[in-house]
């Protein structure tokens, strides 16, 4: 294959997919993360700021929680773009399926026990008698709706990779607009209290899980609810534990880490201290929705490309998505930096005896905004490409080891202040680690692995990659250019005649398509072409799907064609032996 290029890959294919996910996955990382901020918006505007401890105080279960769901949501559905990337839709499937039911039983678990022996997770969760009543009336409460929460995350998980995406931020956004509605209602004219935050709470997730439901009944969903063996349910559920456990031991060091945290500060500055750290959190949960966000949109498509190889696609997008959760973390330690009193205001904390403890600590701990958006961004990204040890070595020095250690070792130091830097140091720290181990990881393969996120090069392989307009005269014009890429004449011509023949088609069945993406790639054995549009799905495996006497020749003399349909995205890569 000779290396000269008429038509270069202009990205503008994953570019497009990258926006089209990025904002619904955006609004609906605010609307999935925006309960907990709005109940306590609306606590300490209807019954004062102090009443935050309770939020504080439930803030470690509420972190378990998002563990669970993480853990299957993530894992099962990283697994499961894997498989259908690998155009195993049976096994996608299955593992849909199991972790649906897991995810079920674990939240009905959770509720039972949270109603038979609410004393034992009172123990864990308030160490004071004097505001355990008011913990136990929100807890009781909001224990009856994680069912709800759990099947409603890990649903919205996998649809997304289905291309629902508006389903899902419509099913979070639903659930936020009636637990604020609620909110209202119950705290402000029913006055109920603190317990009707929590039951505000329950009913959207409820509304919202009904809701979200209705992906069953469309008949565009490709995920499908199936019978599967108990055995191999259990090899499942271990694959999914194992890929999710990164990404879901963030809320799991989150909550020890609020637990040793919320004992020191209720130590050394009682309620204020709790409330003050609360604001920080808010401010903190502020940024990760916006993170979340941004990591959310890549993760299925880096897990899609990373299988199919596509190391120069993962480089574009991880690229981007680093500039973007940059900007945002420079924003937002800068807003809360130089205007702390934002968040006195949206909390309405009017205390004077409070105010100075809050801006001072809000205006220390926004400090830590960049280094902990860059590193929620590679926690993110390490499971979708199989580094899961490096993932979880990050996750357990920047949510655990680092801040509590050096809490502790600060406060000792340099009192209240110290807590509050802390954070800051944490973060830097950590992404410290992971600049010298991508820098190691560079220097012991030689530059065959490199850069930031360690991406493999693919410089040294016989590859080539094509981006055309969706017409009918590019496609013809790329199937002339590729004859003269191959040594070979017999394999150019079949090679031309597959993408003419594909790439025409695609064109004649959509009425408006922008752009196809061609990537042809050489090797001892087998040229292997890959082809992705965003246009009508169709097989070329099914003799009825496309009508060509070339493609027939071609389902002939080619060792396999595969076709997935993922993300929105037709896939087809057609193999031909040597």
């Amino acid at each position: 294959m000779v290396t000269n290029m008429t038509y270069e890959r202009n990205y503008n294919l994953l570019n497009g997919k990258f926006k089209e996910l990025f904002f619904p996955t955006l609004m609906a990382s605010i609307a999935g993360n925006f309960a907990i901020l709005a109940d306590a918006f609306l606590i300490s505007l209807f019954m004062g700021p102090l009443n935050l401890f309770v939020i504080q105080s439930i803030e470690p279960f509420a972190c378990i929680v998002n563990v669970i769901y993480w853990l299957i949501g993530f894992g099962g559905s990283i697994l499961c773009t894997h498989a259908r990337a690998e155009f195993d839709d049976e096994k996608g499937n299955e593992l849909f399926t199991t972790s649906l039911i897991i995810i079920v039983l674990i939240g009905l678990f959770l509720t039972v026990t949270g109603l038979l022996f609410p004393d034992f997770y009172m123990q864990i969760l308030c160490h004071s008698d004097y505001l355990k009543p008011l913990v136990m009336q929100y807890f009781q409460l909001f224990i009856i709706g994680i069912p709800f929460l759990c099947y409603l995350t890990v649903l919205a998980y996998f649809i997304k990779t289905d291309n629902f995406i508006k389903l899902q931020f419509r099913s979070f956004l639903l659930a936020n607009v009636v637990n604020v509605i609620f909110d209202v209602i119950f705290m402000k004219f029913l006055n109920i209290g603190i317990s009707g935050a929590a039951l505000a709470t329950t009913t959207g997730f409820f509304v919202a899980s009904i809701y979200i439901t209705t992906y069953f009944f469309n008949s565009e969903g490709t995920l499908k609810l199936i019978k599967i063996k108990t055995s191999k349910m259990a090899t499942y559920i271990v694959d999914i534990f194992k890929t999710g456990f990164s990404s879901a031991s963030i809320p799991l060091y989150q909550a020890l880490k609020l637990l040793f945290i919320n004992m020191l500060l209720s130590g050394i500055l009682g309620k204020v201290g709790l409330a003050a750290f609360n604001m920080c959190f808010n401010t903190l949960s502020l940024v990760t929705i916006f993170i979340l966000g941004t990591a959310q949109s890549i993760l299925p498509i880096v897990s899609v490309y990373y299988k199919e190889g596509d190391f120069n696609g993962i480089d574009y997008v991880t690229r981007k998505s680093l500039k973007i959760v940059t900007g945002f973390g420079i924003f937002f330690s800068l807003l809360f930096a130089i205007f702390p009193q934002a968040i006195l205001f949206l909390f309405s904390v009017n205390d004077h005896s409070q105010i100075p403890v809050i801006m001072n600590a809000v205006r220390i701990f926004s400090l830590c905004y960049l280094g902990y958006s860059i590193n929620l961004l590679y926690l993110f990204y390490a499971p979708s490409v199989e580094y899961d040890k490096l993932a979880n070595a990050i996750s357990l020095l920047e949510g655990l080891i680092l801040p509590v250690a050096l809490t502790y070792l600060f406060n000792y130091l340099w009192g209240i202040n110290g807590i509050w830097i802390s954070f800051a140091v944490a973060e830097m720290l950590t992404l410290l680690f992971i600049f010298a181990y991508s820098r190691y990881v560079t220097k012991k393969t030689n530059g065959e692995y490199s850069g930031f996120f360690i991406i493999k090069n693919n410089s040294n392989e016989k590859m080539v990659e094509f981006t055309v307009k969706g017409t009918i005269k590019e496609a013809v014009t790329l199937s002339e250019n590729v004859r003269k890429y191959f040594l070979d004449t017999k394999f150019s011509v079949f090679v031309s005649l597959a993408i003419e023949e594909i790439l025409v088609y695609i064109v004649k069945h959509n009425e408006k398509l922008d752009w196809i993406d061609v990537i042809i790639r050489e090797n001892e054995d087998a040229i292997v072409i890959s082809i992705k549009d965003t246009g009508i799905e169709f097989d070329p495996t099914q003799p009825e799907e496309l009508k060509s006497e070339n493609i027939d020749l071609l389902n002939q003399l080619a060792e396999d064609i595969d076709h997935s349909q993922i993300l929105g995205l037709n896939n087809t890569v057609i193999t031909l032996k040597k």
